[in-house]
């Protein structure tokens, strides 16, 4: 991606006189903020609604006949199919429509967040585990197609600022995921297992119609390039294999350092929840700031890259720490870390997305909404790797013991 002039208004194809030039910069300047609020909205309640779960919906399953491992295989379902999903609508972006697939995938995440609530009025057995499995794939399904089209519509929106977006809008992502679990363990003690469904299913549903209105439609001609071309540049494949890495590294977070701290310290989840604050915090004050320094400065992206991945290396293993650094494992220090860690992160996620997209730009791909798609859908698949994982061990370590209340997920 050309990083370099003045930033250009999206979706303009030339200067006109100079009056309408100033009505379309600030003709488009409103809609680049309605698109902002539309992705900003999107964050939110749909990882709202992701991380509701963890809390109680292990103990329901339970009480249904499900066993760990199945209850595992329902939570690590979820990023197999947004992997697939985001793969398959990043391809058809195009042939679809970026608005449609946005407004559709909220619809699909907040109609089946509110099925969801209703399961546990089946039998037990494998017709509550079944439909537990299916409303899953569901919801991964209609998410993939939201964010990969959310990602598009930012990028075409905002060409010469993706990274500073990006990174601001992880400000609501954080958000979501850390208030949804607290959220979802207060309206079920409160209310019981339907309620913290129901409640944000209608919240994200309340947001289509103010989406419909406001977000605009970018259209373009479906492109030639193919997924295979673009994760068969080695740049690219080297940026996948970041992200990948760091998305497990997150996934697998959750369920080792909640036990590990409850168990060293002797802390409440309510204080757990706290620590974990650290990192959620600290990754979505840097985020902004890491995505402004990588529009402005593009060059700094591969040592955002270099040492964001080398001190959050460092920070996993001051974690613990390692037996090997004969280091005392102390709650001030493990905070600190997930500090530096949440900084770390941060400086390593938010510039490879407009890096992909600059290796693609770089390689012949057209400057569209096609290629757009191809990225947003392949950078969508490779952080939904490291989650599944971690889905899995965080369900199998709390359902019988401590509910997470915080999630450390991008």
């Amino acid at each position: 991606m050309d990083t370099a002039g003045p930033p250009a208004p999206a979706g303009t194809e030339g200067d006109g006189p100079g009056g309408s030039t100033g009505e379309t910069s600030r003709r488009l300047s409103k809609e680049q903020i309605f698109v902002l609020v539309s992705a900003a909205s999107m964050n939110l309640g749909c990882m709202m609604t992701y991380s509701i779960l963890g809390p109680f919906f292990p103990k329901e399953a339970e009480k249904k006949g499900a066993s760990n491992t199945t209850i595992g295989m329902i939570f690590g379902c979820y990023a197999l199919f947004e992997l697939l999903a985001s793969l398959v609508f990043g391809k058809y972006l195009v042939h679809i429509g970026a608005k449609f697939m946005f407004i559709a995938g909220m619809f699909v995440s907040g109609g089946v967040t509110i099925l969801f609530g209703v399961l546990d009025q089946l039998p037990e057995g494998p017709i509550f585990i079944a439909m537990c499995f299916l409303v899953r794939i569901v919801d991964a399904i209609g998410f993939g197609a939201a964010i990969t089209a959310s990602s598009s519509i930012l990028a075409k929106a905002f060409p010469n600022n993706v990274a500073t977006v990006m990174g601001s809008l992880e400000v609501f992502s954080g958000l979501g995921l850390v208030a949804g679990p607290p959220l979802g363990g207060l309206l079920y003690q409160s209310f019981g297992y339907e309620v913290p469904f129901i409640f944000l299913g209608c919240i994200v549903l309340l947001m289509i119609p103010l989406n419909l209105c406001i977000l605009p439609s970018y259209e373009s001609d479906a492109g030639k390039q193919s997924f295979w071309k673009l994760v068969t540049l080695p740049k690219i494949g080297l940026i996948a294999f970041v992200i990948i890495s760091l998305s497990s590294c997150f996934g697998f977070l959750d369920p080792t350092l909640s036990l590990f701290v409850m168990k060293k310290f002797s802390l409440s989840t309510g204080y757990v929840g706290l620590v974990f604050l650290g990192l959620s915090l600290s990754y979505a004050i840097s985020s902004p700031l890491f995505g402004l320094l990588s529009d402005k400065m593009p060059n700094l992206r591969k040592w955002f890259l270099v040492f964001g991945n080398l001190i959050t290396a460092g920070c996993y293993m001051l974690l613990g720490p390692i037996p090997l650094l004969h280091i005392k494992s102390q709650l001030w220090l493990l905070v600190l870390v997930l500090v530096i860690n949440g900084v770390s992160a941060g400086m390593s996620i938010i510039p490879t997305f407009p890096e992909m997209l600059s290796c693609a730009y770089a390689n012949g791909f057209e400057d569209g909404i096609s290629t757009l798609g191809l990225v947003s859908g392949l950078f969508g698949a490779m952080w939904s790797v490291g989650p599944g994982s971690g889905d899995q061990m965080r369900t199998l370590h709390t359902v019988n013991s401590v509910p997470i209340l915080s999630h450390t997920q991008a």
